[in-house]
């Protein structure tokens, strides 16, 4: 398979400050451009950067240069010495394909196979959708090792498509690799909007115009548990965009379920896939900003036996984290006055720079100061497609709160 023209690569030796050196030895995928006390060369992005103990002046680590990035090196391997080849990348999909076995014995055919650092392919994420695959790349320092991986992902996965999704960052260099945003690299896309299953309950995904590689996979099991606590009951879905809450309450016997978000298009990719399962229960769409119209049902009395809040990341840089935790309190608080006595009241955070223990003391705290007694139901963090091995890849956290 040759999508993209070979690229050569060469080795650079480094050595780091004393700092960064304690962070790789604890296993952190990333260095710091300022981290680099001494390199052998100049790099260009994917040259394979082998990292030395200072003192000993033994391998510590091996990873990818990115000269376009602040974190200047992402770790692939770590104390013990390898050669990254062909095989060692098959090893690497093969060991994440594994680790995903649980959940693909299940009625699902939508996972991430590939989930960037986590899996020990910083700056790479590969999704599943029924039999496409979709890779999207965050770093230059994949395109030397592209064919070989997108080569594994094909005979690991059995997938008969693969489409390429790219950063906005990488999408004007990408041309230079012949290659751009949305291309079908192998097989045949029949239609941009690819169905799929996840725990027997249809959704669709676009995969060349959607976010990311076309849907949140992340949120999974949450969707799924939602599903099996709504039977007979009306449900909120705020912060719908696609309808993955709503669609599992009312393939679970909601009785009615409504649809919050600001874009009437993702509100009507929620319709479609509600429409992609057999219901009983009403489903009614409202557009618009959530903070002003969820006043707006607090001011009519409207309450609901469940109420999901599921907002994107607050906190997209560092100076926003103190207006993130106070978003976060003010949607505890006009959620707390939603839900009716008995319902439960469901409240997540994508946003990774608020950890998980501040948003659940924020939120707790806030219920009960607002509504008295409240009972904690359980605190849930990643599915198991989505594994965390260091701590900047922890971001999603849901609290199961009842009244």
């Amino acid at each position: 398979m040759n999508i993209i023209p070979d690229i050569t690569t060469k080795r650079l030796a480094i050595k780091l400050s004393p700092a960064a050196e304690k962070m790789v030895k604890k296993g952190h995928p990333w260095v710091f451009e300022k981290g680099i006390k001494k390199i052998s060369g100049s790099g260009k992005a994917g040259d394979l950067a082998i990292i030395y103990d200072t003192k000993k002046n033994t391998f510590l680590a091996c990873g990818l240069y990115d000269p376009d990035s602040p974190i200047r090196i992402k770790v692939l391997q770590f104390g013990t010495p390898a050669q990254i080849t062909s095989d060692w990348f098959l090893d690497k999909i093969k060991s994440a394909y594994q680790l995903r076995s649980s959940l693909l014995a299940t009625d699902t055919n939508s996972y991430r196979l590939v989930f960037g650092e986590n899996d020990g392919f910083p700056g790479l994420i590969i999704d599943v959708y029924d039999s496409v695959l979709v890779v999207k790349v965050y770093s230059s320092i994949w395109f030397p090792y592209f064919n070989t991986i997108i080569a594994h992902a094909i005979s690991v996965t059995s997938c008969v498509t693969v489409v390429l999704r790219l950063s906005r960052l990488l999408q004007a260099k990408a041309k230079t690799f012949g290659v751009h945003d949305g291309q079908v690299l192998y097989g045949v896309l029949a239609d941009d909007v690819v169905v799929f299953k996840e725990h027997g309950i249809r959704f669709s995904a676009n995969v060349i115009h959607g976010h990311k590689t076309g849907y949140f996979l992340d949120h999974r099991h949450n969707r799924k548990r939602v599903g099996e606590l709504a039977k007979g009951k009306t449900v909120l879905d705020v912060f719908s965009y696609a309808g993955g809450f709503s669609v599992h309450a009312l393939a679970g016997g909601a009785s009615a379920v409504t649809s919050l978000d600001i874009s009437a298009q993702a509100l009507d990719m929620a319709k479609q896939n509600v429409s992609l399962n057999p219901h009983d229960g009403e489903h009614q769409c409202i557009v618009g900003d959530a903070f002003e119209k969820l006043q707006a049902l607090i001011h009519k009395g409207v309450q609901y036996d469940i109420v999901v809040i599921d907002p994107p990341s607050f906190a997209k840089s560092e100076h926003e984290i103190d207006r993130a935790k106070h978003s976060y309190e003010r949607l505890a608080k006009i959620g707390g006055q939603l839900v009716a006595t008995g319902g439960i009241l469901i409240l997540a955070s994508c946003s990774s720079r608020v950890i998980a223990t501040d948003f659940f003391e924020i939120s707790e705290r806030t219920l009960f100061r607002c509504n008295g007694t409240i009972k904690i139901l359980d605190r849930t963090y990643h599915d198991i497609d989505h594994p965390i091995t260091f701590p900047e890849g922890a971001y999603l956290k849901c609290g199961y709160y009842q009244f």
